[in-house]
């Protein structure tokens, strides 16, 4: 380009800069006027505008770059910075609909602003103006791609977990079918295709001739079993119900606390069993709205995924208002001292979730004096070994059951964990709702 090219393009770059804030509101009130948008509503300036003030910071690089190269680095690293905020929109729980047609209404503002720029401005040579558009065109178009490439990699990722899963069911069906491989190779058969014939073999089994010793060992390892694939067979269908949407949320006044201190007393039989510590704390009462049975479904699998990984210590479980992220939420953490993510086995949803928590953890502070993005949730010290165990199946599904659910009430679900720390998952719900 001639010099009179680039310092035009430079300028515009400035123009542009120093107008970044009322391009940022115009944007977020264009989402916001979008009925097919309902996410963002429930998130701060800081979490909405995510890592888009940084990729106009790139932008404007490319358009004051006066070589290939550096005009090449923006490029590039607006891709990347696009990539990020899509992997941080998959946590939030958008659906990729929803993350195209954000991108639509930035491009459009961005557009409308060249357009007034070149109104105010018509000294500005048809050069610079084309190659302005040419590359806003290309922004907009790459950050639409990458956004959506990041997202549909992590719904992958998610669906590799169920995968996982299945494939461990597989595993537990063949080891009861050598252990009674002589006995029950016809009840094997009938493991594959129906529960019910297999529950009525283990009162057969009551009348045989088999040692009791044997007996006893055999019914309680073939109950053990049915039990655990009734469960899990019912998570999946869950998950089914939920993802081909048939799942419907129903909003009411609630008290959260109330419905928390429930579960946690129902659960502490089993944390006094694995000789655990299980810990309820927050304020007496939390007035909110939700969906309680959904909410109830959330932290009882989340409480159920800390108990199972936590081999010493206990689990926490701790709600509250939440009055750093700039709008109306209230939080459910529930912190275990188990090995945490990096020690311990894990599911590739997990891993999802703990990277888009990560992300989101680094987007820069919003202009204009923003709060920044809550800040993580505390984790407590790991008191578990690090020892090699088999993954426990149904972790995935459990996780993907709740990410499901969180985005059918409009909440944000973030891990954290640390080397030589517990893990934490937390859950972000909005304290009211529009809707009646």
């Amino acid at each position: 380009m001639d010099t009179k090219t680039i310092d035009g393009l430079a300028a515009l770059a400035e123009r542009i800069r120093t107008r970044r804030q009322a391009i940022l509101d115009r944007w977020r009130a264009e989402v916001a006027k979008d009925s097919e948008l309902s996410q963002s509503s429930h998130l701060s300036l800081a979490q909405f505008y995510d890592h888009i003030p940084t990729l106009l910071d790139k932008f404007e690089q490319e358009l004051c770059a006066t070589r290939r190269s550096e005009q090449t680095d923006a490029i590039e690293e607006q891709k990347h910075v696009s990539a990020s905020h899509g992997a941080v929109r998959w946590q939030q729980g958008y659906k990729l609909v929803e993350v195209m047609h954000e991108w639509r209404h930035l491009h459009l503002c961005l557009v409308d602003e060249l357009e007034l720029d070149c109104d105010s401005h018509p000294e500005v040579p048809q050069k610079v103006r084309a190659a302005a558009r040419r590359a806003l065109a290309r922004l907009s178009m790459d950050g639409l791609c990458e956004s959506s490439s990041q997202y549909a990699q992590l719904q992958q990722t998610e669906a590799a977990g169920r995968v996982q899963d299945l494939e461990q069911v597989i595993v537990r069906l063949n080891e009861v079918e050598r252990e009674r491989a002589e006995e029950w190779r016809e009840v094997a058969h009938d493991l594959r295709g129906n529960l019910g014939v297999l529950k009525n073999v283990a009162t057969v089994l009551n009348h045989s001739a088999t040692a009791e010793e044997d007996r006893v060992r055999s019914l309680r390892m073939l109950k053990s079993g049915v039990d655990w694939m009734h469960a899990f067979l019912n998570e999946l269908m869950t998950l089914s119900r939920l993802e081909a949407g048939h799942e419907r949320r129903s909003i009411e006044p609630f008290d959260a606390a109330a419905l928390l201190k429930d579960l946690c007393n129902s659960m502490r039989p089993l944390s006094v069993e694995r000789r655990l510590f299980l810990t309820a704390l927050g304020p007496d009462v939390l007035a909110v709205e939700g969906d309680k049975i959904k909410v109830r479904r959330i932290a009882q699998n989340l409480l159920n995924n800390a108990l199972n990984y936590t081999e010493s210590g206990g689990v926490k479980v701790e709600w509250r208002i939440d009055e750093t992220v700039g709008t109306a939420r209230w939080s459910l953490c529930v912190e275990d001292t188990g090995p945490g993510m990096r020690d311990g086995p894990v599911t590739p949803m997990a891993y999802a979730l703990k990277d888009a928590t990560d992300l989101e953890a680094s987007t820069l502070e919003a202009p204009g004096g923003e709060q920044p993005n809550a800040p993580p949730a505390p984790t407590m010290r790991s008191q578990s070994e690090n020892r090699a165990r088999t993954t426990a199946t149904g972790e995935g599904v459990g996780l993907s059951i709740v990410k499901r659910l969180c985005e059918l009430l409009d909440a944000s679900l973030e891990l954290q964990t640390k080397p030589g720390k517990g893990t934490t998952f937390r859950v972000m719900f909005p304290l009211r709702y529009t809707e009646n």
